[in-house]
């Protein structure tokens, strides 16, 4: 199982960027984001499972869009009106935990290696 996350990139505050995380090998129930800015621990920003429904972190509620393509094999995360403290290595993963631990990293078995966001201000 791979997954490979892309997308990122130098933006200015309210721009936008989607991030794309193309996952080969096999289809799984959850898949989420989340990210890592400098000096801090690795947090949860979004999740989409199976049937489609979707959780995100208050931050980006409103701003941030979790997709799936199943047929694609593709997760996206679509960011709109970004901010400064948006910046962060963006990562993507993949697993099947049950819907309370959705927001917890542990619970996700496969991770892509990361995408970097910079946003300016």
């Amino acid at each position: 199982v791979q997954l490979q996350a892309s997308g990122g990139g130098l933006v200015q505050a309210r721009d936008s960027l989607r991030l794309p995380c193309v996952a080969s090998g096999r289809t799984f129930r959850s898949y989420g984001w989340f990210r890592q800015a400098p000096g801090e621990d690795r947090r949860f920003v979004a999740a989409v499972r199976s049937s489609h429904n979707k959780y995100y972190t208050d931050s980006v509620k409103g701003r941030f869009t979790v997709s799936r393509d199943n047929a694609k094999n593709t997760l996206y995360l679509e960011m709109n009106s970004l901010k400064p403290e948006d910046t962060a290595l963006y990562f993507c993963a993949a697993g099947d935990p049950i819907l309370s631990n959705i927001r917890a990293s542990e619970a996700y078995t496969y991770w892509g290696q990361g995408t970097e966001v910079t946003v300016s201000s």
